[in-house]
């Protein structure tokens, strides 16, 4: 039995393993013909290769594979490209007791994506973003919040204690991560009425509970988007480029899919070799390596894990911790 996890997050299960072509192409929405790996017009020639090569070369994507499991990302070219016209990806999830929650359904409007986890101070403050979505909502904002979370469990004692009206999904898969280029949480991402991203992610906590160790007010976040809500003003960092991960880093995140698929069946000795390799690869990446600790059972606030990694980054600079301005 093979795993095949998307590059959306999602797992099918092949009885066949990498002989069953027919499931597994059927499982990424191709089918096999004689001239190749066909979807709609397009057909890809096999040319001797296994389907899962062929179409990892066709679709550009990158693959993690470990043993029975195999993981798909879009490359850093891939994504590169669906990010060159500005146009926020499609993002459709699922709240903690499975509704279909989807940023795409509030187009039309100046929205806010707002990323926070479980594992970070941020689980704190849904109040401060709800305060905000409040004042703004009749100037036309809508705030859609992400919890990247390996569980909707370890999310939901935060969402219920907060009840914020605006939506709240749990991305499990951190197909929110990999789309939008955000490796450490609380992340915001501006997107305009015409869909187009403003402002790429940039660190915002909700308000000022943790501002002695974020070194972060609130207010400057706030008051920037207020201008921008209200009189369409555009901060500087609304002209900043897009990061877009590169192949190790989009790699550390099939990975990280990987890792997850084995601890939600027990097996953490497994998901930490995933952890590892991860790490190795995208080593400043906050989701996989703090997201991680709490993913495998650790402490992702005071354990010894996650000094020693707070401490490497502090020295280093906080690589990735870019305030808006």
């Amino acid at each position: 039995m093979l795993t095949l996890i998307d590059a959306d997050g999602e797992e099918h299960e092949l009885p066949g393993g990498l002989d069953d072509e027919a499931g597994l192409v059927e499982a990424l929405g191709w089918e096999v013909k004689p001239e190749g790996l066909c979807r709609d017009r397009t057909c890809v020639p096999l040319r001797g290769r296994p389907a899962v090569d062929a179409l990892v070369d066709a679709l550009g994507l990158v693959v993690a594979r470990d043993r029975e499991v195999i993981a798909l990302a879009p490359s850093a070219a891939t994504r590169g490209r669906q990010l060159a016209g500005g146009i926020a990806p499609p993002l459709t999830l699922r709240g903690v007791d499975g509704a279909e929650l989807s940023f795409d359904a509030h187009s039309g409007h100046k929205r806010v994506l707002v990323v926070w986890a479980s594992w970070c101070g941020c689980r704190h403050e849904l109040g401060g973003w709800q305060r905000l979505q409040d004042e703004l909502a009749d100037a036309g904002l809508r705030l859609f919040s992400v919890a990247l979370d390996a569980d909707p469990e370890d999310a939901r004692p935060w969402i219920e204690a907060a009840a914020p009206t605006y939506p709240v999904a749990v991305d499990t898969a951190h197909v929110t991560a990999e789309r939008y280029g955000i490796t450490n949480v609380p992340s915001v991402v501006w997107v305009d009425e015409q869909d187009r991203i403003v402002k790429p992610p940039t660190i915002a906590p909700g308000d000022d509970q943790f501002v002695e160790f974020t070194r972060i007010e609130s207010a400057r976040h706030h008051d920037l988007l207020r201008a921008w809500v209200r009189d369409g003003t555009l901060p500087e960092s609304a002209g900043v480029a897009p990061v877009v991960r590169t192949d190790a880093e989009q790699l550390a995140l099939a990975h990280r899919r990987i890792a997850a698929h084995h601890q939600r069946r027990g097996r953490t000795e497994a998901a930490k070799a995933q952890l590892a390799l991860a790490q190795e690869l995208a080593p400043w990446d906050w989701t996989v390596r703090r997201g991680g600790i709490a993913m495998t059972g650790g402490d992702p606030f005071l354990g010894g894990e996650f000094t020693s990694f707070w401490e490497e980054w502090d020295a280093a600079g906080r690589p990735g911790y870019t305030p808006t301005g």
